[in-house]
């Protein structure tokens, strides 16, 4: 390339070299020629982006909606008092750029819709999950479209001051399968969805203030520790299964890692929700919920 801002070339092996020893010469170009579709730049999507592009993949497809606002500023990445109002798709993509502009970057800045789904898929390599906790239909149509179409997808919950990793691989068990949201009213596929991250819930020792949480409103805490926690388990799972290396756990495996607590678990739940344990846990907090709310 000429150079950028009368400064030097942009070159692609020198500005990733650093990543050379932990993976080869050879696989840093594999990475180079994949493509991770995100859906969702908010909380952790944002930074899923640009960790990503630190690794030196060379090709995205995302899609967010949003704009935004002074409530992203505690955890997302890209929110700022200069992007204030503007398009997280913007904003993020420009980013992403400026790690690498070389980048094959296509964006959905009407987000992930049933029309657009097979577009937005087209060509992915992979898909990691970036949407709000409480993007449920959106959520379900990703993770439908990849089992259809046969693509792995990463999800990693940022819960606490923590991170909640599941992987969905072809041929394995599906995102429906393991969570069981057909039929479910919104405030059960959160229950569904939160105690199926987190069968350890390892979260729940050190929350503070439980008022915070309120899931008929679609509203939790959320801390910058456990975003930036998730990018690096999702980067790390994604070198794993782009390249083909190390162990990677699927559903119904899983692991949860607690940074405030100092714990990691590796969760088993066959079954998915529908597993006893997981219909007792479930079956618990419901009973919780709904005592809160009477005594609120």
């Amino acid at each position: 390339m000429d150079e950028v801002r009368g400064e030097r070339a942009f070159s692609y092996i020198e500005a990733f070299s650093r990543n050379i020893g932990w993976v080869s010469a050879a696989e840093q170009e594999r990475l180079r020629r994949k493509r991770i579709a995100i859906a969702g730049l908010g909380g952790v999507g944002g930074s899923h982006l640009l960790t990503l592009a630190r690794l030196g993949i060379g090709a995205f497809t995302i899609a967010d909606f949003d704009t935004f606002d002074l409530v992203n500023f505690n955890r997302q990445a890209g929110a700022a008092v200069s992007t204030l109002g503007r398009p997280k798709s913007e904003v993020l993509a420009g980013a992403a750029r400026d790690i690498n502009p070389e980048l094959d970057l296509r964006v959905f800045a009407d987000g992930l819709t049933p029309e657009n789904a097979g577009a937005f898929f087209d060509g992915a390599d992979l898909y990691v999950d970036g949407l709000d906790f409480f993007a449920f239909d959106a959520r379900a149509l990703a993770f439908a479209t990849c089992a259809r179409l046969g693509i792995p997808a990463i999800t990693v919950a940022p819960l606490g001051m923590g991170a909640a990793l599941l992987n969905f691989l072809p041929g394995g068990m599906t995102f429906e399968q393991y969570f069981r949201w057909h039929g479910c009213d919104e405030e059960e596929k959160a229950l569904r969805f939160l105690i199926g991250l987190s069968p350890a819930l390892l979260q729940r020792a050190y929350l503070a203030d439980p008022s915070a949480v309120d899931m008929a409103a679609h509203r939790g805490p959320s801390t910058p520790m456990a975003c930036a926690l998730c990018a690096g388990v999702a980067a790390t799972e994604a070198l794993k299964i782009l390249l083909g290396r190390g162990e990677v756990l699927c559903a119904p495996r899983g692991v949860h890692f607690d940074a405030y607590r100092g714990r990691l678990v590796r969760t088993w739940r066959p079954g998915g929700n529908h597993n006893p344990i997981q219909r007792l846990v479930i079956a618990i907090a419901r009973r919780q919920l709904a005592a809160g709310r009477i005594r609120g």
